[in-house]
């Protein structure tokens, strides 16, 4: 979850997205019912009104326009908060969609504005059977493929971490400032799945912005804060250990859960989301400035989910998957352009115009991914 420090900035960039993107736009949030089947949500700073309380069990396609003036979030929550769908900055003016597979049950639809606290909650309920769409064979094994991806980049989140974590209790600041952009080069390969876990995700990595009145700070960020501002980190032992403590708790629950195919789209378009209202503005890594670690990690996950839906988008849509390789190419060319050593350029070194080339390059990758839950929901 993230509250924009550079909001006009990370307005502009969603915007550009937008542009390069399948999603309708709107400046109103009219009420108005589902069109095509898809469930329009009117989101403003004081109501989130679903035009449906009811759907059929399978994949529901919801729409959200943010008539409001602060940005917003949307969510759809299992029981437990357990994050089904999601989408996060919504700008002022912005349409956008998300794609879910939901089970019959009850569930909470629930608008974010200023993307903090529990949300403007509206029950949902799912009734009726549905096939689900890992059914299919070459859909289940894109889940399977995934996943293995997903333990393997958390077993080596836990190592990486752990040495992060050791390095803050023997007070090595120049060891812990190196080791922080590699131990989160793992966490956002796999925070697509991670976030589904209510609040084990802000426990992480909430940045200072983020934080409501009276929040508690706990993860990667207070640390790094500690690390590049105070230059102390002789208090830091505790805060140390209960990072270690919830990074293995998000790694055994991410081994665990059961996917859906369209969390992997969902998720690779997320990632890219991330970029360009985070790592392009450079207010993800505020005080270390490693934004472009975050950046590399986050391509590489979603291109992670990507290949794994391969077959089923070669078959389907071959079009679709020559524009991704090409969109996927250029955006990889355009980072490497920023490598320095073993590792990148610091964010505060790249000049605005070579910041647009990235975030431009991007935009153009996110156009075709924005169309791959819609393939695989069909």
């Amino acid at each position: 979850m993230r509250t924009p420090i550079a909001l006009a900035a990370a307005g502009l960039a969603l915007a550009t997205l937008s542009a390069c993107s399948d999603e309708p736009q709107s400046g109103s949030a009219s009420y108005s019912p589902a069109q095509d089947g898809k469930i329009t949500v009117a989101a403003t700073d004081t109501e989130c009104k679903v035009a449906a309380g009811e759907v059929s069990a399978g994949t529901s396609t919801f729409t959200i326009t943010n008539a409001g003036s602060k940005v917003t979030e949307f969510y759809i929550y299992a029981p437990g908060d357990r994050v089904m769908g999601e989408v996060e900055n919504i700008v002022p003016g912005l349409t956008r969609e998300v794609i879910v597979e939901l089970p019959a049950g009850t569930y909470e639809a629930a608008c974010k504005p200023g993307m903090v606290g529990n949300g403007i909650r509206t029950p949902l309920r799912v009734s009726g059977d549905h096939k689900p769409l890992a059914d299919d064979a070459k859909l289940s094994e894109a889940v399977a493929g995934y996943k293995r991806y997903i333990t393997s980049q958390g077993a080596t989140l836990l190592v990486k971490t752990q040495e992060f974590v050791d390095a803050v209790k023997a007070g090595d600041i120049d060891r812990a400032k190196a080791l922080y952009p590699v131990a989160r080069t793992y966490w956002e390969r796999i925070e697509p799945v991670a976030e589904i876990f209510g609040d084990l995700d802000p426990a992480i990595d909430a940045r200072e912005a983020d934080l409501e009145d009276g929040q508690e700070w706990t993860g990667y960020h207070r640390i790094e804060k500690d690390l590049w501002i105070k230059k102390d980190v002789s208090k830091d032992g505790p805060i140390a250990d209960r990072l270690m403590t919830d990074v293995t708790t998000i790694v055994e629950k991410a081994n665990a859960a059961q996917l859906s195919p369209v969390q992997l789209a969902n998720g690779a378009k997320a990632l890219l989301d991330e970029v360009a209202t985070g790592k392009i503005t450079g207010e993800e890594e505020i005080w270390s400035h490693t934004d472009l670690w975050d950046f590399d990690a986050n391509l590489d996950g979603a291109k992670a989910a990507v290949q794994a839906l391969r077959p089923v988008l070669e078959e389907r849509s071959p079009d679709l998957v020559r524009a991704l390789d090409g969109k996927f190419a250029a955006a990889e060319a355009a980072l490497q352009a920023h490598r320095k050593g073993d590792g990148w350029k610091l964010h505060n070194e790249l000049s605005k115009s070579e910041l647009r080339g990235l975030s431009d390059a991007i935009n153009a990758l996110a156009e075709p991914i924005s169309k791959i839950a819609a393939v695989i929901a069909t």
